[in-house]
């Protein structure tokens, strides 16, 4: 196996960087995060005329077919520009849900509007602080309709359509609902990253369509795929974070000479790039088995999962500290990668869930 970009795909890494710096810098970042307004709109209807929001989706349904490699390169400029779009809630998990349980007319109903970026996906599992799982469920879904709560939702106050958790007679389900429909209601949240909003939302009868037919292991696989690009998206915040600290450190004086040559910054500096180089490398293997849907990608998720919150949550917090005082203050921006650090590392379930499933799928494997 080749654990490298090809020429094409590193072609598209520099093309989309260029973009985002030109369309998404810090400005935009904060413009999200001191407004009303919970995405950018004008970056999201570029993202789909550009065919970004289609980049794994087949042509066939309205995609532009590139793959999961390609996508894997995206989901890493988008998490070092800090993009405030719905990007991760519509495509790691509506997309690929879509993808990989989706019926035919599901396929075709559903997927070229999230090529284009017409509609907004979003993923409803938790209920509360409660880690989710499939025994403690309440959501229910019974002749078609769907009662319950989720909470907190990412990007429920803005999406089109949610792929809701629930439970149906004595088993869990993965179901599509219309967010815009009877008996849906939403109120949006306050969470430290509100450039990435999340929100509560409330089911009385509504409509629910199956996607599916595993349940909770249809739910896992989904997990997983999203997971390696999550994984991406956090090794792209946390190279940020290199960069940003590196880049003070060689600017900022003190007794005459750049901080960056005493060496507590030193030490600082490469922590945090041996930290993000380990997350890499498992990232790598996580894209290796997405790409070619391999047996080992329940173990390479997990593994690019937990290496890649370390990485962003350390990276994140050492950018602070090289920062000095200076680092605290919302003039800067070190705290939009703190923020985006903190949210990505809850998103999909935390550390300690992730360690968990790692051993349970270690422990499968070699049973077997």
């Amino acid at each position: 196996m080749n654990f490298e970009f090809n020429d094409d795909q590193r072609m598209l890494r520099d093309q989309a960087r260029r973009f985002l710096m030109d369309k998404s810098p810090p400005e935009v970042v904060r413009e999200t995060l001191e407004t009303e307004q919970p995405y950018d709109r004008d970056l999201w209807r570029q993202f789909g005329e550009m065919g970004w929001l289609g980049a794994a989706i087949p042509e066939a349904y309205g995609g532009s077919g590139m793959g999961h490699l390609e996508l894997c390169v995206l989901a890493e400029e988008l998490g070092r520009a800090l993009a405030p779009t719905p990007y991760a809630s519509s495509i790691y998990l509506g997309a690929e849900a879509l993808l990989t349980a989706g019926s035919e007319d599901q396929k075709q109903n559903y997927l070229p509007d999230l090529a284009t970026g017409a509609t907004i996906w979003c993923l409803a599992l938790s209920e509360g602080s409660r880690p989710a799982t499939e025994s403690n469920i309440v959501a229910e879904v019974s002749d078609g309709k769907l009662t319950g709560e989720k909470l907190p939702v990412a990007d429920g106050d803005v999406a089109d359509r949610a792929i809701v958790v629930a439970r149906e007679g004595t088993s869990s389900g993965l179901f599509i609902v219309d967010l815009n429909g009877a008996g849906v209601m939403r109120q949006t949240v306050d969470t430290m990253d509100p450039t990435r909003s999340q929100a509560r939302l409330t089911f009385a009868d509504a409509g629910a369509e199956k996607l599916g037919d595993d349940g909770w292991p249809l739910l896992e696989r989904i997990q997983d795929r999203a997971a390696v690009l999550m994984a991406f998206e956090q090794i792209g915040g946390a190279q940020a974070c290199l960069e940003m600290a590196k880049e003070y450190a060689l600017g900022r004086f003190a007794f005459g000479r750049p901080i960056a040559g005493y060496q507590a910054i030193k030490h600082r500096l490469a922590d945090m790039y041996i930290q993000i180089e380990l997350a890499r490398s498992n990232a790598y293997y996580g894209a290796w088995a997405l790409s070619t849907n391999a047996a080992e990608l329940p173990v390479a998720a997990a593994t690019a999962r937990v290496a890649a919150i370390e990485a962003f949550n350390f990276a994140a917090r050492e950018n602070v500290q090289v920062h000095g005082g200076m680092g605290f203050t919302w003039e800067f921006n070190c705290h939009l990668y703190y923020r985006r650090a903190r949210q990505l590392a809850l998103v999909l379930g935390s550390q300690r869930r992730w360690k968990d499933r790692l051993i349970r799928a270690l422990e499968r494997r070699n049973a077997a």
